[in-house]
């Protein structure tokens, strides 16, 4: 049997805020294989945000073991999670994080850059890239540019340019209309059938609805995993 993409087994995550502690995460055992799309549902601060980002290797954990693609991720170098991003696992973020001085197309082949290539071919995959999340050319516009709805789609070319075994992707469609958004999922769907392990952070049921599971966060916890979406209680919004 082949080993999940993603594993997470009693993990925990405690920020401090001043003087008092806060457990994001407390105990979260979790498993994401090859070629499965993954819904994570739950209210806010339940929890879900700080599941991607240490799955993603930008946040450590207090206790307990992750692992993405094989790799423990615990006592990794920086350089080492970086190149894990690069290759191995492509991120949305909610706020875009795009870099303002840089073109949309320049935004998605930026991580290519470093991983060599020459700048024909890394031009022609940024394109292809921004091409199928729906970005209409010019591709040299800023992000000042776009609307909050392109510059989710180049957030997203740019995570999806090459293929990752690990898309984690937060609120993809939050800022998208409801045409884009259907797009989108597609897409990400797409890339689960073609061998991806894609977990999806929403609020959104029609996006859970269209995963193979969901799971369901409250106060740090794994409350209800949902192996049939059709079975999501009327609660979980």
């Amino acid at each position: 049997m082949n080993e999940p993409v993603l594993q997470l087994h009693d993990v925990t995550k405690t920020y401090r805020h001043g003087l008092v502690d806060v457990a994001a995460l407390r105990g979260v055992d979790l498993e994401v294989d090859a070629g499965t799309l993954t819904a994570v549902m739950g209210p806010s601060g339940s929890g879900k945000s700080t599941l991607l980002h240490l799955a993603a290797g930008m946040v450590r954990s207090t206790s307990g073991l992750v692992r993405v693609a094989g790799m423990d991720l615990d006592g990794r170098s920086p350089a080492d999670l970086a190149a894990l991003r690069r290759t191995t696992v492509g991120v949305v973020f909610q706020q875009y994080n795009l870099v303002p001085s840089l073109t949309a197309l320049e935004n998605v082949t930026l991580a290519l850059e470093l991983e060599g290539g020459s700048p024909r071919d890394l031009r022609e995959t940024g394109r292809a890239a921004l091409a199928k999340v729906g970005v209409d050319e010019p591709y040299d516009r800023f992000p000042d540019d776009l609307s909050g709805g392109q510059q989710q789609r180049v957030a997203i070319a740019r995570a999806v340019a090459i293929p990752r075994r690990l898309i984690l992707a937060d609120e993809p469609t939050g800022a998208l209309d409801t045409l884009t958004g259907d797009r989108i999922l597609d897409l990400l769907r797409t890339l689960a059938d073609d061998g991806a392990a894609v977990v999806i952070v929403t609020h959104e049921r029609a996006v859970a609805a269209a995963s193979q599971r969901v799971i369901y966060l409250k106060d740090g916890l794994i409350e209800n995993a949902y192996m049939d979406p059709a079975t999501l209680h009327a609660d979980v919004h």
